[in-house]
Order: C-alpha cells, then structure tokens, then sequence
C-alpha cells in the first residue's frame, strides 16, 4: 500500500504546475507516508463549485424516474377508462356494487400486482446493479437504468393487455432499481462534506418533482374524453428518463469511483481538484486512496459486510428502509387518488387533492436541504416522527368517527382531512423521505458502501412490495385503524433513532466510520469480538 501511494505521490509530482518550489511534491510524499489524515476540524479544503452542482442535478434526475412512477401508477389506476379496459372488475365494483363498503372498493389484487410488479423486479435488479455499480461506476449503472426506463415507458404506454401493462412495470422497475443503487451514492461521492446533505437530499427532491409532475400530468389527460389519457401518463415517463440518459453521458465519474476501478492517481488528483475548487486537496485525496486499498483487499464485499465489525451500519442498512416504508407514506404515495375517492371525493378532486400533497412534500424536501447540515440528521428524523405520528392519530380518529362502510365524508370535513394529510406528508418530506436515503448512503466505508447501498435499496423495495400489495386489502379489513397502525411504527422508529442513530452532519465521507468507533452501539460490538477472542484463546 505504502508502495502504491508512493507512486502516486511520483506521478503528480513530475507533472507539470505541481512542484511549485517543490512543495506540492513534498506535502504528496508527506501524504503517502503519513497515510494523510484529514484536516484540521475534520474537514477537507474545497468549495461548492458549479462543476458540481451541475452534476449532481443531472444525477438526480434518477429520482425524478422513481418519483415519476409513484405518482402515475396512483393516478391511472383511479381513471375510469383504465379500469374499465384492464381491471373491469373493479370498475363493476365502484359502479354497481352499493353494499360493498367504501374501504374494499378497489381491494383487487390484479390491480395491486399493477402497482407492486415494479418493486418486486426493482429488489432483483438492485442485488445486480451492486456489482455493475462497484466493477463499472456509477455512471455506467446511470445510463443503463435510464435505457431500461425509456424501454418499460414505452411498453406501458402502448399495452394492449394486463401482460403488456406489467411487463412495462417490470421494466421500470430495473430501472429504478439501478438508478436508486447508483444515484445516492454518486451524489454522496461528489459533494463536499458540510454540504452532503443538502446535495444528497436532492434525489428524494428529485422524487417529490416527479410525483408531483405525474400528478399533474395525471389531472390533465383524466380530462380526455376519448379515454387514452392513461396511456399519455404511462408514456411519458420516457421524458425524464430521456434527459437522464443523455445527461449521464457526459456525467464524470467520482474520485472514489475512479480509485476502485484501478485509475491513475494523476486522473484521480485532477477530478478532485476540478470539483472541490481547489489544488488543495491532498488530505483528501489521502483518505480516498486509504479507503480504496482496503476495498481493493475485499474479494466479497456482500459477504464481508456480515462481519460483526459492520454491524452496526448493517442494522442501520436495513432498519432505515424498512421504517421509511412503515411511515406509512405509500397509502399517500401510491393511492392518494384512490384514498380521497373513498372519502367521498369525485375523480377530479382526488387528482387534484394529490397534486397538493405532492407540491406540500416538494417544498418541504427542499426545507431538509436548507437545514439538514445546520440541524443534523437526529433532529430532524425525531421532529418529523412526532409530527407524523400527531397527524395521522388525528386522522384515523376522525375517519373512525366519520366515515362508516356507505356514505361519505362532508365536504367540511374532507377538507380537514386534506390539510391533517398534508402535514402528515410535510413531516414526511423533511425527515424519513430524504435522509432514509441520505443516512444509509453516507455510513458504509467504501470497501463495503456499494454492498451496503445494495441491502438498502433491497430492503426499500421488499417492504415497498409489501406495503404496495397489502395496502388496499389492510385497507378493506383495518378501515380507518391501517392510519393507527402505521403511527405505532412511527413511535418505534422515532426511539430507535434517538436510541441508537449517532449524527453524522459535516463528517467527510470516508471519515463517517469513525463516529461508529465512538457510539456505544459500536463499542457492545466491539466487546463481544475482544471477549469472543479472548474466550476462544483461552479454550
């Protein structure tokens, strides 16, 4: 290792504007030898640089296709036309049906295999787009989930039939199941260290625009009076993926990334320089380099992250995820439509009731981006917990009261329950929405950090299968209880972060292990190896 820094230091060192008085080269060499640590406070030299900015906009375009999904497979699912040509059953229901009750109207689970189709191959895909990611890049992983995209879009928008329609769904699924392995981590690997957070919280921005963009596009051609205003919406997730397919070729790839495919030091130095603003980068750049050859040094990295050493991000990696889909944000998410149909609300005022909460989590995503370095992770995760659990007490108790198997909610009251739902989803969009991907993204070191994205990818899109096919069946037996019951998990999660999530705000990237070496979690896991050793020593 020390051989292979040496070089480094050698190579930039003979080129040309580095030895400046021999004291670029010297601090290099210094670099190699004394295996750079960081600077002082922590922190690296560098700036936000429009370089960067520009990239990681284009990078989060990813989002934008997962959120593009979320929001339109919602919405077609509540248009009378698509209905009535793939799940007519449901059609008959809503129409014919007067003593079904309001909360099992669209309990069909063709229609939930619809909307869950994409999240099953999305949790294959993702275990595959961990290797491309690693042995290839992240820009690489990029571009093929925007392809993928283009392909299921287009399927979708011209179905002619259930097979058709799903096996549309299963191509975005890939797609999204790439673009949400490789998108956190590159926009993880590319910002500064005291500004990763606002830039990271820009993928689930990027989600909230695409929602809201399919719930407006959703409230247009619902208007249509032909009846293929479903397949304008499904089609037109191409656009998104097009800008993010085209962009993505000329993306550069991250230093981190550079180093684990076996660059040149000199490349590696040069994008550093380029994106952080500065020709100071060679703590940095020491760190990188520190960090690549012990991932270099791990043959399997699914296998090593098992190692009672990680366990703590291992926990987290799976812990996070799977609270952020029993926030119960997908009743929202994926039904909102259907959810204010079954208050009573007309098809136009379902659709335009999910543009308002796809608009209130959009601004308050961008609220997270604004603070979430100032405040830190902690606090906005505890804050956020309180307020949803608040919010959706209050609207079970009156769906409970208000609203029986017939009949529906007055108009007075239905708009309560749009407002309690938005501050529901506001809460949402500044604490579990974003830093369930921010925090996972950021733990890992990066001998395991593409393994670990993996698991939390896999883990978001088993429990989003699970919430995306169960929901409306729970929906027909709890009635308004499924709101107390995502609010229990609200109050667990809310305690297991206080309890056990150390703040992470303003670490450099490769340095975040080390808050791990300081939480009492870290320090039980590294008692019980020492006494294990010890024990086994002794025997």
């Amino acid at each position: 290792m020390f051989v292979s820094q040496a070089v480094m230091a050698a190579q930039l060192g003979d080129r040309g504007g580095l030895s400046k008085g021999g004291s670029r080269k010297e601090k290099l060499r210094a670099m190699a030898v004394g295996m750079g640590a960081a600077s002082e406070g922590g922190q690296y030299s560098g700036k936000m640089t429009p370089f960067v900015v520009l990239s990681c906009m284009m990078a989060a375009m990813g989002g934008v296709l997962f959120g593009y999904d979320i929001g339109i497979s919602g919405g077609v699912t509540s248009m009378e036309a698509f209905l009535v040509k793939f799940f007519p059953e449901v059609d008959r229901k809503m129409k014919e049906d007067k003593d079904i009750s309001n909360y099992c109207k669209f309990d069909s689970q063709l229609l939930t295999s619809f909307t869950s189709s994409l999240y099953l191959a999305g949790l294959v895909a993702s275990f595959f787009a961990s290797s491309v990611t690693k042995s290839f890049g992240r820009k690489p992983s990029i571009i093929f989930s925007g392809l993928v995209f283009i392909a299921g879009s287009a399927l979708g928008g011209a179905a002619t039939n259930i097979y058709m329609l799903i096996f549309g769904r299963v191509l975005l699924g890939v797609g999204v199941g790439f673009a949400n392995q490789a998108v956190p981590l590159y926009l993880s690997e590319m910002a500064p260290s005291k500004y990763r957070g606002a830039i990271n919280n820009g993928f689930q921005l990027s989600v909230g625009i695409g929602a809201l963009t399919a719930n407006l596009i959703n409230f247009g051609t619902h208007k249509i009076k032909a009846g293929y205003g479903w397949r304008i919406s499904l089609a037109m997730a191409a656009f998104p993926a097009s800008i993010l397919t085209l962009g993505a070729l000329f993306l550069p790839e991250t230093p981190n990334s550079l180093l684990q495919l076996g660059k040149p030091y000199q490349l590696v130095d040069e994008m550093l320089q380029r994106i952080r603003g500065t020709s100071d980068v060679q703590s940095e750049l020491a760190d990188l380099i520190k960090a690549s050859e012990i991932a270099k040094s791990i043959d399997n990295p699914l296998k090593n992250i098992m190692r009672r050493k990680y366990r703590p991000q291992l926990v987290m990696a799976i812990a996070i995820p799977f609270f952020q889909q029993v926030t119960g944000i997908n009743v929202i998410a994926f039904y909102a439509p259907v959810l204010f149909r079954t208050i009573g609300l007309g098809e136009s005022a379902s659709l335009f009731s999910a543009i308002m909460t796809g608009a209130v989590g959009l601004v308050t995503t961008f609220i997270s981006m604004l603070v979430v370095d100032k405040l830190g992770r902690r606090a906005l995760f505890i804050a956020g917990g309180v307020q949803m659990f608040v919010s959706q007490i209050i609207v079970g108790a009156l769906l409970a009261a208000l609203l029986g198997d017939e009949g529906s909610v007055s108009k007075g009251y239905s708009f309560v329950l749009l407002v309690l739902i938005c501050v529901y989803v506001a809460g949402f969009g500044w604490s579990w929405g974003p830093l369930g991907w921010l925090v996972p993204s950021e733990i890992f070191p990066l001998e395991i950090r593409s393994a670990g994205q993996s698991i939390t990818v896999a883990t978001n899109f088993v429990f989003t299968f699970i919430i995306a096919q169960t929901f409306l069946a729970m929906l027909c037996h709890l009635k308004a209880g499924i709101f107390f019951f995502f609010g229990g998990w609200v109050v667990v999660m809310t305690v297991f972060v206080y309890c056990f999530l150390p703040e992470t705000k303003n670490l450099p990237i490769e340095k975040v292990e080390l808050v791990w070496r300081q939480h009492w979690c870290f320090l039980l896991c590294w008692y019980s190896i020492t006494t294990a050793s010890q024990n086994s020593l002794q025997a």
